[in-house]
């Protein structure tokens, strides 16, 4: 039966993988020691009566090491070395590609780890997993594995904020279901992202909450500015009325960007389905206009219109005030990054991906875990936000100016 599923290719890839860490490993040696396998050690310019030897140390044959990556398990010949120190006497080589004590590549670790935050046990991951890696995963390691994701994860949420240059902030949450008190239920997760004076987008913070109100928000926001946070010059939101109450709590004179998405949503919920194309487009002709005086223009042209053809439009417009509007007061580039909370819809979107053959997760605590450990190991990446190059340039503190 095992020669059915013997796979020549596999075996052929993972010999090749072998080679290619044995050849890494050499290669580090050979910058070490100065000089190629074989080759003599090379005297300095002072020749050889008084110079000294470049590179001094020697080889000692190799040693088998036992390394697991997302490739399966294979055993590497690792060489060893003694390099001279100043004082005469030598020291053991100790290479940089497979350090002391690793027995997995952190793809490997974040492999397992991420099976185990989606819900799966240590031994069902153990057997999940037991073909991948030749059998040669436990119980045991899975829990190590576990153990420092939890130490790593605890660090993160505890690091201090001073340092990060953040002039950015954008706040959103997702509700997800997990399963609580052996009932399925509903919690959000509030998501703060930062957006750096470089442009990079970082993820600063994530928490489980029970809901979206002023105090949750309240609680989040504190514990970030308990960090070191520095107030930035601009937050992104999605107009829910709890973390807006927070925010005015916290920095009341801060510029707030509405989503303009989210916004969207808002006008069409307050229109009858036939009245939908027409909002949109009369919407996004206004939101996607070419300049500051062209978007004033046509939001008076919209709010006149939708208040004699469907006056809770209008209402709904209104209400969001000159938040929907501080887009402008930037420069042109940083509109498209600016007038949504797309980043973190994106991360939102991502994370459900991957957790939607699992419609309740089964721990409320590893929710928020889950979400940052597809962050912290490089299953989700962020790119830097559009029209970074003008971070620099100071905004407009003039707004758009309705009257008629």
């Amino acid at each position: 039966m095992g020669a059915i599923w013997f796979d020549p290719l596999e075996a052929r890839v993972r010999t090749r993988i072998r080679g290619f860490i044995e050849e890494l490993l050499e290669a580090e040696l050979d910058t070490a020691l100065g000089r190629d396998r074989y080759e003599r050690p090379r005297l300095d310019e002072a020749g050889v009566s008084g110079g000294s030897v470049v590179g001094a140390g020697h080889r000692h044959g190799h040693r088998e090491r036992q390394l697991m990556g997302t490739f399966g398990a294979v055993t590497v010949r690792v060489p060893r070395a003694r390099l001279e120190t100043s004082g005469g006497k030598t020291v053991e080589w100790k290479n940089a590609t497979i350090p002391a004590y690793q027995r997995r590549t952190k793809q490997a670790d974040a492999l397992i780890a991420g099976a185990y935050l989606s819900g799966t046990n240590t031994r069902r991951v153990r057997r999940a997993i037991a073909a991948l890696f030749g059998g040669a995963v436990g119980k045991d390691t899975v829990s190590r594995v576990w153990r420092k994701v939890k130490g790593d994860w605890d660090a993160w949420n505890a690091r201090f904020l001073k340092d990060e240059p953040i002039i950015r902030l954008i706040l959103d949450g997702t509700v997800v279901r997990v399963r609580l008190d052996k009932k399925s239920t509903s919690i959000s997760l509030l998501v703060a992202l930062g957006v750096r004076q470089d442009g990079q987008k970082v993820l600063l913070a994530v928490k489980n909450m029970g809901g979206e109100s002023e105090a949750a928000w309240r609680a989040l926001l504190d514990d970030l500015v308990k960090r070191g946070l520095q107030s930035p010059e601009l937050v992104i939101v999605d107009g829910a009325p709890g973390l807006e109450k927070a925010l005015a709590a916290l920095w009341s004179d801060m510029p707030v960007q509405r989503c303009t998405v989210h916004k969207h949503r808002n006008l069409l919920a307050h229109a009858p389905d036939r009245l939908h194309e027409e909002v949109s487009a009369d919407y996004n002709d206004m939101i996607y206009a070419g300049s500051k005086p062209e978007i004033a223009t046509k939001r008076k042209a919209f709010i006149r219109k939708w208040r004699l053809k469907c006056r809770a439009v209008a209402d709904s417009l209104e209400e969001a005030g000159d938040k929907l509007f501080t887009f402008t007061r930037f420069p042109k580039s940083q509109w498209k990054s600016i007038r949504t909370s797309n980043a973190i819809e994106r991360l939102h979107e991502e994370f459900k991906r991957r957790i939607k053959t699992q419609t309740v997760l089964p721990r409320r605590k590893t929710a928020a875990m889950l979400f940052w450990a597809l962050l912290a190991s490089g299953q989700i990446t962020m790119r830097k936000v559009d029209g970074w190059r003008s971070l620099n340039e100071r905004p407009s503190d003039q707004t758009i100016d309705l009257a008629a």
